[in-house]
């Protein structure tokens, strides 16, 4: 589909058209996310109201003496006023610059247009800025609790790289990787789930009025099977009374945990299936290649073990639904095209009309964007050749719709992949390419003797590539 034909048919969308005049009435930085969603890092204190502004910091005082104020905070208020007032907030000037130099909707456009906002478009225009609004679209981390120590990750995300950076210290890179003195500079270091948190006693205190009329929850991490505090949200649905059934739930894990963890999942989520206590059950999980590959990149991982639990899932709950997020990245070439053959082979064994979506398994390839050194654009151009063969394997498995009588990958899906190589050929600056590179050595020689793993080994393919960036002087 061309860029041309894709604006036409947006353009062309009556509920995206009328979303905009709506939006507009009020003024041209009004979106209604800024009331109907939000992350919530509770490791961190921190939240925001879609993912292109910067989180802020949520005020422990502040929501001590208001729960709801987790989400509702001052800064956000001050926010919301502006947009009522007409003007448009400095932080999202993503979608500023989308509307400024195209064509096509921004996601204040499709943000507001979802099933979890577009409801309540009277009520929040009509609003006055001040007051308290019940998100319908939460996403929650209660700790960085994890047992992985994934490439790409880092401390605020993981309790595992909080010990490896506090024995170590931050890579040498040039921009010194995931040094933890930004974190403590923006009051970012996470609580450890040990220890006393304000911003998850506040939460406890406000989810019994949240809950009623939520559209979506989901647990991110961290690892959620290693948060109490998972566990204390299932038993909440499974012992209401009166649970929302419109509830849609969803989860981030690594399925890495322990068994038993696994199977304590598996049994509460069965319960929460056959009391129709949720609408639908998401299960989002990782992996971003194949084998012992993916286990290099996802430190922890034990991917035999990983595979076994996605199937034990699919086959123990009927109408459970797992996507794949792939981080696509430099290490993921040459493995990839036996995970798409995989995920399609799973695709055909578990599609179901009883599942929540007739298809049992999605693959969502979004390529890495940061850290540089680790991105697929690090790679001489040559290797493109692997991402080509890729996208056309998940072609040659595409289907023009879900059905069990033609199982098969969605556009979305193919076009992701196909994006990716898009991306790794596009143009690059020479000098920052070649700065990266030599973070690319330094990291994953530090990799090798922090976690006693061998990249050499590992990456054949790139044996020549590594000893080049060795050489490399910055």
């Amino acid at each position: 589909m061309s860029d041309k034909f894709k604006v036409d048919l947006e353009q062309q969308n009556p509920l995206y058209v009328n979303t905009k005049k709506t939006l507009d009435a009020v003024g041209p930085g009004m979106c209604l996310a800024k009331w109907t969603q939000v992350t919530l890092s509770l490791q961190v204190g921190h939240n925001h109201s879609c993912h292109h502004p910067r989180t802020h910091a949520i005020s422990p005082q502040e929501s001590a003496r208001n729960p709801s104020a987790l989400h509702n905070t001052r800064y956000k208020k001050l926010r919301r006023k502006e947009m009522l007032n007409g003007a448009r907030p400095t932080e999202c000037d993503y979608c500023w610059g989308v509307e400024d130099n195209s064509s096509i909707f921004s996601d204040r456009i499709f943000k507001s247009s979802e099933s979890w906002s577009l409801p309540f478009m009277e009520q929040i225009k009509n609003s006055d800025w001040r007051d308290d609004f019940n998100p319908k679209y939460v996403e929650v981390a209660f700790s960085n609790a994890y047992n992985f120590k994934c490439s790409y990750c880092g401390p605020a995300y993981s309790s595992q790289w909080v010990e490896e950076i506090e024995k170590f210290g931050a890579y040498p890179t040039t921009d010194k990787f995931n040094d933890t003195q930004y974190l403590i500079e923006e009051h970012k270091m996470p609580i450890a789930q040990k220890d006393y948190n304000p911003y998850t006693e506040a939460f406890w205190k406000w989810w019994p009025d949240l809950y009623k009329d939520l559209h979506t929850f989901r647990i991110t991490g961290g690892e959620p099977l290693l948060a109490k505090d998972t566990w204390k949200v299932l038993d909440y649905i499974i012992e209401q009374p009166n649970p929302n059934k419109n509830l849609k739930l969803a989860f981030n894990s690594n399925l890495g945990a322990p068994d038993a963890l696994i199977d304590k999942f598996i049994e509460k989520l069965k319960r929460i299936e056959d009391e129709e206590r949720a609408s639908e059950i998401v299960i989002f999980t990782s992996c971003d290649t194949w084998g012992e590959q993916a286990e290099y990149i996802r430190t922890g991982l034990e991917f035999n073990r990983f595979w076994d639990h996605v199937n034990m899932i699919l086959t123990q709950c009927p109408r459970v639904i797992i996507t794949f997020m792939s981080t696509y990245n430099a290490l993921s070439v040459f493995n990839y095209e036996t995970l798409i053959h995989n995920v399609y082979g799973l695709k055909d064994a578990y599609a179901s009309t009883d599942r929540y979506w007739n298809s049992a398994v999605f693959l969502d390839s979004s390529y890495l964007r940061y850290p540089l050194h680790q991105t697929v654009q690090v790679l001489p151009y040559d290797f493109a050749k692997y991402i080509l063969d890729q996208s056309k394997l998940i072609t040659y498995y595409a289907a023009p719709s879900f059905s069990p009588e033609h199982i098969g990958y969605s556009d979305v899906e193919v076009q992701k992949v196909k994006r990716i190589y898009d991306w790794m050929n596009a143009p690059q600056d020479a000098s920052q390419q070649m700065k990266n590179r030599y973070s690319f050595y330094q990291y994953f020689s530090n990799h090798d003797i922090r976690r006693g793993t061998d990249f050499v080994k590992t990456f054949p393919e790139l044996e020549e590539f590594y000893n080049f960036c060795k050489t490399i002087k910055v």
